[in-house]
């Protein structure tokens, strides 16, 4: 009886060290990922060695490179440059977003569907994709929409290589973000208190201004945040739009300090920090403002979100949602057909436009010639693969932990997944940058780093969207099986994965689609043998061929199309048999 009780209580201990061996490994694994890159590059941003040829000193921290950076005036006018340029570009992004979402929630505007779907297809085009086509529309010299208006006696003159020109590329292109917090918000609000408003006399203009947008406060702010976040860290539209005017913003500057011979490391360093701290001083003060004010909207009793009645007024939203669609998807995809298809972009008049026999493969051929296209292609399916694996069995592992399991640190595992919310993902990748390239025999130059570095770029994102989906997954279903003798794995292979298939599935791809587009972590990351497609179409861009840039950015547009149709159907095949797999899973539990 003694040794039985002996052995229970050794079993015990050892199932009592499993939480916290568990909660280590996370916390060691994302320790990896994000805090030895990060300090790496604190560590890069306060010594004056080059971790290349004289490895890492720690002997001679200073902060001497912070105070070059902070008299530097170049740094001071690309750091003023980038907040005017994303500011203004979250501030066109909010007037959009905000009035499609109002629109599609709040009004009766017909085709309704067609401005949402709208209001979301710039989040799938690459932002370097999406600079070369307004480059190609709106160059002073040679700009597809000067040429025409030229010719049809229209006294317009567009040039997008200028500071209004990047803040209007950005706020079409990063609406979506303030449409998607916005519209939820809106969906979500009780209508009784603008009738209310309304009951007093208020009209429906004023019920808007002090009574609507006021209670969607936190969604405005949150998309906001969003917004000009991800504008900081974007290197495409600024390195397109922004350098051929000299006007140079954090990124730009950034790569530029490593591209100098020789590179300044320990500067660049310095330089993304500062970005890093401007990002994480955003997220701090949007929290603070969101937590000084009462924003509840949702009460106990059932509702309906109203429909506003626009009479004539709502043929005119619609025409405004057509038109968008218009400006951000079907002239940059003309302006990239005829520059990718045509041989030569001068063109004299607009019926030359036209003439058929000036059109051909040619920029495909050349392209598809050189070795790096097809390498660039390959390595990007790759690290897709790679990526999407791994993130998304961590993202997972973190989700179920954080969400459904009580085991030590879940706060701990939860802070650490969301620190790279402030973290640019050209930060990310002079972290990486930092963390590996002076180690011998390091991850440097090979496909896992760039795999890692996008893990730990999206890992925030991966880890909210499976968490909504493990939220949805009652509890009961893992305690029935726990009652009937399954163990913690074989419940979570047998009950929670089959019924949170879907939002893994859509998990896992969208890490595969973001891997591709990514730029800014890749510029830093990247050998000769590793080659990625957004860095081989910035090198094409960067080389003055508009042809053969326009040409791989269609490529590279129609990869992401098929994929996200693959998701698309994937998604809906893996939602399909979540009935099922609910109520098998309670039978085979109960």
């Amino acid at each position: 009886m003694s040794a039985s009780v002996a052995a229970s209580d050794k079993v015990g201990v050892t199932r009592a060290w499993v939480p916290w061996a568990w909660s280590g490994f996370l916390i060691a694994v994302l320790a990896f990922l994000v805090i030895y890159p990060t300090s790496m590059l604190l560590i890069g941003a306060l010594t004056t060695t080059n971790p290349v040829v004289e490895g890492y000193k720690l002997a001679d921290l200073s902060i001497g490179n912070f105070l070059t950076v902070a008299m530097n005036p170049n740094v001071a006018a690309a750091l003023g440059n980038s907040l005017l340029a994303c500011g203004g570009g979250t501030a066109v992004a909010v007037a959009i977003g905000l009035s499609f979402a109002w629109v599609v929630v709040r009004t009766n505007t017909p085709c309704k569907g067609l401005i949402a779907s709208a209001g979301m297809l710039p989040l799938f085009v690459p932002p370097l994709v999406a600079g070369v086509a307004w480059s190609i529309l709106g160059s002073p010299k040679t700009g597809l929409l000067n040429l025409f208006f030229s010719k049809a006696g229209i006294p317009l003159h567009f040039d997008l290589y200028t500071m209004p020109g990047m803040i209007f590329v950005f706020g079409i292109y990063y609406a979506p973000y303030v449409y998607m917090f916005t519209a939820a918000a809106l969906r979500n609000m009780d209508p009784a208190l603008e009738e209310a408003a309304e009951i007093s006399g208020a009209s429906a203009t004023r019920t808007m201004a002090t009574v609507t947008f006021p209670l969607i406060m936190p969604a405005i702010l949150s998309g906001m945040l969003l917004s000009f976040i991800v504008m900081l860290g974007i290197y495409g539209i600024p390195a397109v739009l922004g350098a051929p005017a000299n006007i140079p913003v954090l990124t730009t500057y950034i790569f530029a300090l490593t591209a100098w011979s020789p590179p300044k490391y320990n500067t660049a360093a310095a330089v993304a920090v500062i970005l890093m701290i401007v990002t994480g001083l955003l997220v701090f003060l949007q929290q603070r403002v969101i937590a000084r004010r009462s924003y509840t909207t949702v009460a106990g009793k059932a509702f309906r979100p109203r429909s506003l009645n626009l009479g004539p007024w709502r043929f005119m939203t619609l025409g405004l949602a057509i038109v968008y669609l218009i400006v951000v998807v079907i002239l940059p995809s003309i302006a990239l057909l005829i520059a990718a298809f045509r041989k030569f972009l001068f063109i004299r008049d607009i019926p030359a436009l036209f003439e058929v026999k000036q059109y051909g493969w040619q920029h495909f051929i050349k392209m598809f010639d050189n070795p790096l296209t097809i390498t660039s292609i390959i390595n990007s399916m790759k690290v897709g693969v790679i990526t999407a694996a791994v993130g998304g069995i961590l993202a997972f592992a973190i989700g179920y932990t954080v969400v459904r399991a009580r085991v030590p640190g879940k706060r701990i595992i939860d802070v650490i997944t969301t620190i790279p919310v402030a973290i640019p993902g050209l930060v990310i990748g002079v972290a990486y940058l930092w963390a590996w390239i002076g180690l011998p025999g390091g991850l440097y130059g090979t496909l896992w780093i760039l795999a890692l570095a996008f893990v730990a770029r999206f890992i925030p994102d991966t880890v909210k969207a499976l968490s909504t989906s493990l939220m949805q997954i009652h509890r009961e279903l893992e305690e029935a099986a726990w009652i009937c003798g399954r163990g913690t794995l074989s419940t979570i292979w047998s009950v929670v994965l089959p019924l949170a298939r879907p939002g893994v599935v859509a998990a896992m791809t969208l890490l595969f689609i973001l891997s591709i587009r990514e730029l800014g972590s890749s510029l830093f990351l990247y050998s000769s043998g590793t080659m990625v497609m957004a860095v081989q179409l910035l090198g094409y861009y960067e080389g003055g061929n508009v042809g053969i840039t326009a040409a791989f950015s269609l490529v590279q547009m129609v990869l992401l199309g098929v994929l996200i149709s693959f998701t698309n159907w994937l998604t809906r095949s893996a939602a399909a048999p979540t009935v099922a797999a609910q109520t098998g899973g309670i039978a085979r539990s109960g």
